[in-house]
């Protein structure tokens, strides 16, 4: 088991059922940096954010959150524009 401070750039969000979420952009904060490409329909084309809190473990080069994923992008917040 692994902490936040061990999520590093390119790894993959998971939700607790193993569904994709998103691509790791980066850290900024408290938060992961989702990237521009995991964006789809009215939210393409900007960065979406998933906070510390919802990340449950660090699993290899997978992220997994304490949701599962349709429950964990209705956390995602959207980059100010």
């Amino acid at each position: 088991m692994s902490g936040f401070e061990d999520i590093r750039e390119d790894m993959e969000v998971i939700g607790a059922d193993g569904v994709h979420v998103g691509t790791v952009d980066k850290i900024e904060g408290d938060r992961i940096k989702l990237t521009k490409s995991d964006s789809h329909g009215a939210h393409e084309g900007h960065h979406h954010f998933i906070s510390r809190g919802l990340v449950a473990d660090v699993e290899g080069d997978k992220v997994r959150l304490s949701a599962n994923a349709d429950v964990a992008v209705t956390f995602e917040e959207e980059q100010d524009q």
